[in-house]
């Protein structure tokens, strides 16, 4: 017999896992007899939703981004009205293969800090629980085989299901906690991600000469981040890189630009950092103030970056720089750029 009458689950995806985790929830939920809504908040109005009644579970899903939940997510559990129920942070995190081990991703500080402010509103949290679903980041990394993909899905929707039979039993799930002494390692790099570089990597993002301008990365984005400039798509500082738009291009135009990024980090270490600390030595308060020092750095690379991005863009009317910038990047290429979907639920 479960202690909830309900369940509702609020789900952020981009190419599809955490909506896949969302769906396996719904699906044991029903088949306990137990009523469950599933909301994806990408399409919703954020703060209209309704409160779920009290004794109803409340299960957030969402993917790691620069180990935390993305902006949307954050924002959204922010505003979340005060409450008393009981609360599941459920993240979707990078996991790869290795034979048959599933190599786990980091969660950073993800449950911690939107269980923080789940509590101060009143809610009390019953599971931190991670799923090592396939990376998607083909920024980063090669993209992954059918094979590994396939694997992922059928090893985790095993275990999602196991994980929500036991929550609607009334238990816990906390193991996550043990990975702590990693979490707080890579805190100070969750940080610099929300901070500066999710500001980067949405410049980072391009339409090829493939592109014929169907809009369908502009009409799926999430977060609204994309937009048309000279007839062609442009990235915006909101994009959160959560890789839908590159995953369902019809083209297969969207690109990432590595040889883009690679110029922009040269630039910005050898000529900004050098010349700033060349001619000036010293703050404003007398002695050089480190955190004066990171705003300054930072606000230079965004701005920096973003002014080049414009550059670009428009260059990209010109057949020799579009080739240019399409044969330094690594997603062009089919050992890398293998586009990711995840799996039907």
């Amino acid at each position: 017999m479960s202690p909830y009458t309900s369940v509702a689950i609020y789900y952020f995806s981009g190419t599809g896992n955490s909506k896949n985790v969302a769906t396996w929830l719904s699906g044991v939920a029903e088949e306990r007899g137990i009523t469950c809504t599933l909301t994806d908040i990408g399409k919703v109005n954020r703060l209209e939703l309704p409160l779920p009644p009290d004794d109803a579970l409340i299960i957030f899903v969402s993917p790691v981004h620069g180990f935390n939940y993305p902006p949307i997510m954050l924002n959204f559990i922010l505003h979340f009205r005060k409450g008393k129920n009981k609360i599941a942070l459920v993240n979707t995190r990078a996991g790869m293969l290795i034979g048959k081990w599933i190599t786990p991703g980091l969660s950073g500080i993800t449950f911690y800090f939107s269980a923080l402010i789940l509590i101060l509103k009143g809610y009390s949290i019953k599971a931190l629980y991670p799923v090592n679903l396939p990376s998607n980041w083909i920024s980063v990394h090669p993209g992954l085989n059918k094979r590994t993909v396939e694997y992922l899905h059928v090893k985790n929707k095993q275990r999602v299901k196991a994980f929500c039979l036991k929550i609607l039993s009334g238990g816990s799930e906390f193991r996550s906690v043990l990975e702590i002494i990693q979490d707080v390692l890579v805190a100070p790099i969750a940080i610099g991600y929300y901070c500066v570089g999710r500001f980067f990597l949405a410049k980072t993002y391009y339409a090829s000469g493939d592109c014929d301008s169907c809009n369908v990365c502009i009409k799926n984005c999430p977060v609204h981040a994309i937009k048309t400039i000279d007839n062609r798509p442009y990235w915006t500082i909101h994009c959160e890189s959560c890789m839908k738009c590159l995953g369902n291009c019809p083209k297969k135009a969207i690109e990432t630009a590595h040889g883009f990024a690679a110029f922009v980090l040269l630039v910005y270490n050898l000529i900004f950092l050098l010349l700033y600390y060349k001619y000036f030595p010293f703050d404003l308060l007398g002695g050089r103030n480190m955190f004066v020092s990171f705003i300054v750095e930072s606000l230079f690379f965004v701005f920096g970056t973003s002014a080049l991005y414009y550059l670009v863009h428009y260059m990209m009317r010109f057949r020799l720089f579009e080739r240019a910038m399409v044969y330094t990047s690594l997603s062009k290429y089919r050992f890398w750029g293998r586009r990711y979907k995840a799996l039907k639920p």
